[in-house]
């Protein structure tokens, strides 16, 4: 009889428990986020597509912006809850708005580019600054040219730590404040003698015959792109927030999954992702790279890099090192450093809610 009822007990707890996953894929609960047409974006995309938001009774209301600072001058509206966005948004964000760090959503550093023409005389000297024997230019072919570039974003740091390398700063040139499409039609039209570009708008320059002269990775930097939070927001529904980054983290496993199977078979979806998503159309070998130059981060990492529990993170101190930069060439004030100098705004505290194991497909 006891055994009767202890099995009656659980078919019931199971019973309820479905249920309940039936009521939160029936009646999600709507979260309205803010990316832009980059490659995390596509991660998040695929994954509602999949439906794997609904199976955690969240619906991802994808919305899109055109960069970091269009996503974070919505946010004061009410706009989006939550954000994939590139390091300097997400330390102006935190400056200006309270927002959180809740996770990596990739590394930029190899897909923000400073770019010339391929007869500028900048590609004349490589390794002009030792320490950094990739990056191409010279302080004397460098200084006083006009430079095309998105300010206060991952373009003018990539720039700027270029710059920096040759010994030269921004005051050194002129900087012209475009948006990616502008820079890019402009630099075509002969427009400037330098242009900053981040993917797939470096790709594009790539095609044209552009030459990379550095890149925060050539330049020694790290740029990752940010998963970011309202603070207020995010306090009040941790379980939320800790539901997204599930969800987000699941297609982290999928793609780590395929890029070491056969990264070739992702690339029909990604190219539909650009077009129905974002009105782009990548060509096969464009979206290849793309997914090839983006490395991303499952549960396991996200964690050691979040991992305070020695010191400053790796996390934090990325976030720092943007913040520490922009007071340096003087877009923050100090008082503005004394709060976002220390990248505490990187928590870890969501991801520790997180439920795992974490499905890879």
């Amino acid at each position: 009889m006891k055994k009767f009822f202890l099995l009656a007990a659980v078919l019931t707890a199971a019973m309820l428990l479905g249920v309940t996953l039936c009521m939160a894929a029936e009646n999600p609960v709507k979260l309205r986020s803010a990316w832009m047409d980059e490659h995390e974006t596509f991660l998040v995309w695929y994954a509602h597509e999949k439906g794997w938001d609904k199976e955690e009774g969240i619906d991802l209301d994808l919305l899109y912006f055109d960069s970091g600072m269009a996503q974070l001058n919505a946010l004061p509206a009410g706009e989006w809850v939550l954000c994939g966005t590139g390091a300097v948004p997400a330390m102006m964000g935190n400056l200006r708005y309270n927002t959180y760090v809740i996770g990596i959503g990739n590394d930029e550093s190899m897909t923000n580019a400073v770019m010339v023409r391929p007869d500028s005389p900048i590609l004349k000297t490589k390794g002009y600054n030792p320490k950094y024997p990739e990056v191409y230019g010279h302080p004397d072919d460098v200084r006083g040219k006009t430079i095309l570039a998105t300010t206060v974003s991952s373009s003018h740091f990539a720039l700027s730590h270029w710059l920096r390398v040759l010994g030269l700063k921004d005051s050194d040139v002129t900087i012209k404040n475009m948006d990616q499409a502008q820079a890019l039609g402009a630099f075509s039209t002969g427009i400037g003698d330098v242009v900053s570009l981040w993917a797939p708008h470096m790709y594009v320059g790539e095609e044209k015959g552009w030459k990379i002269a550095g890149t925060p990775q050539t330049c020694g930097v790290g740029l990752p792109i940010s998963l970011i939070a309202d603070q207020k927001w995010a306090d009040a529904n941790p379980d939320l927030v800790a539901k997204f980054l599930r969800v987000y983290l699941r297609a982290v496993n999928m793609i780590q999954s395929q890029m070491k199977k056969d990264p070739k078979a992702l690339v029909p979806e990604y190219k539909r992702f650009f077009l129905e998503w974002a009105g782009k159309n990548y060509s096969d070998e464009m979206a290849l790279k793309d997914l090839q130059t983006h490395p991303v981060f499952n549960y396991e990492e996200q964690v050691e890099l979040f991992d305070a529990s020695k010191g400053q993170s790796t996390a934090q101190k990325w976030h720092a090192d943007v913040a520490a930069f922009f007071a340096e060439v003087g877009r923050i004030t100090k008082d503005d450093l004394k709060k976002v100098g220390d990248g505490k705004y990187a928590t870890d505290k969501f991801l520790k809610k997180v439920k795992t194991p974490i499905p890879a497909n």
